[in-house]
């Protein structure tokens, strides 16, 4: 059945008592506005408009609590908080708890501890450079730093990373360039990057950057790679220039401390030789010194001494010894020098024994002058 149909009661807008037509829109408003107004503290009865003051002061409280709140920051410990009033530097706060009033200032926190780094010579021809002597070197760096203003971080530069790239290829550019090629790749990489690195460093301080550079490590150097066949070369003939160098001295330091002490012991012994000659000298003018003493007290015996001195000193060489009897014309021969062999030789038995002395035969009587002339052979 239709809701128009006669005896029906299907009126959608049917309800209030058999009223037919659309509903009040006047009184749903009024309704409405009665409900919300409590919240804002309207009073029944009052214009529209009249507020009541303890809601708007609730309200109020309720908005600058929460504001408040909002203002709370806590930094933590290695960071620093660095405060702007209208977009302006206003103060730097360090570790634990900060309010600021929001919608007023803001507060940026900024790693004051985290070391970061930057890279140079990755990226296309950037780590080539010139030398002093017109050569090419391939240099890769690695620049470790962490932030020790806040401040000047943040205003003093626009940015930090390409500022500190930039500066430091600048900076390596021009201690490269004031080098050998030789000294960059073998033995002066350590002072070329504490040359750099104090550059840098004073580059960035005048930047007024906030930076501080924690360490500069030079990763590679090395000549470009269309030449690194000839510079292998070049490298080993000096490798062995230094072997050989290294040879020649160690021979060096091998014969020279010998010879040194060859020279020291001939000129110990020539300074020896020297003193003993000096010392018989010495001695021989001392003794004939005192021989021309006694020589003038007694010139005859001084003679006589001498010529007795003088037989023995050449007669001790002689191997035979002649002893003239007084009684008799025999001559007695003694063989020393058989005497003296046997005494070194081992003990032979007595039968061995040589006769000590042989008689010679007698010979025909002489003269007493044939005698002194056959001594004067023998002593001859």
């Amino acid at each position: 059945m239709a809701w128009n149909e006669p005896g029906g009661s299907k009126d959608p807008w049917s309800g209030r008592g058999g009223e037919q037509g659309p509903p009040d829109l006047d009184e749903m408003m009024r309704k409405l506005q009665e409900r919300f107004g409590g919240l804002f503290g309207r009073r029944r009865g009052t214009a529209p408009g009249g507020f009541n003051l303890s809601g708007v002061a609730f309200i109020v409280g309720v908005v600058f609590l929460v504001w408040a709140l909002s203002g709370i920051y806590i930094v933590n410990e290695g960071k620093r908080g660095v405060v702007l009033q209208f977009g302006a530097y206003h103060e730097t706060t360090g570790p634990g708890p900060h309010w600021y009033p929001r919608l007023i200032r803001s507060v940026e926190v900024i790693d004051v501890d985290a070391v970061r780094s930057v890279e140079l010579g990755y990226r296309g021809d950037e780590g080539l450079m010139l030398t002093q002597d017109e050569n090419l070197v391939d240099i890769k760096f690695a620049v470790q730093y962490r932030i020790k203003d806040a401040r000047d971080y943040l205003f003093n530069v626009r940015d930090p990373d390409d500022t500190l790239r930039a500066v430091t290829e600048t900076a390596i550019r021009e201690v490269v360039g004031k080098s050998e090629m030789d000294f960059v790749i073998t033995g002066g990489r350590s002072e070329i990057v504490a040359r750099a690195q104090q550059l840098l460093q004073e580059t960035l301080d005048r930047y007024k950057s906030g930076l501080h550079i924690t360490s500069l490590n030079m990763q590679n150097a090395q000549a470009p790679e269309q030449v690194q066949g000839a510079f292998a070369d070049a490298v080993k003939a000096r490798e062995d220039e230094q072997r050989l160098i290294n040879e020649a001295e160690a021979y060096a330091n091998d014969v020279l401390p010998r010879a040194r002490g060859a020279a020291a012991r001939i000129i110990e012994e020539a300074n020896a030789y020297k003193e003993q000659v000096i010392a018989e000298a010495e001695g021989e003018t001392s003794r004939f010194l005192n021989v021309l003493v006694e020589y003038q007290k007694a010139p005859n015996v001084t003679r006589q001494r001498l010529y007795l001195d003088s037989l023995e000193s050449v007669l001790k060489r002689s191997s035979k010894v002649l002893v003239d009897t007084k009684s008799g014309n025999n001559l007695i021969y003694l063989p020393l020098d058989k005497i003296v062999q046997g005494a070194q030789s081992p003990t032979p038995s007595p039968a061995t024994l040589p006769s000590a002395v042989e008689q010679v035969a007698p010979a025909a009587p002489v003269d007493a002058r044939s005698r002194d002339a056959l001594r004067r052979r023998e002593v001859r």
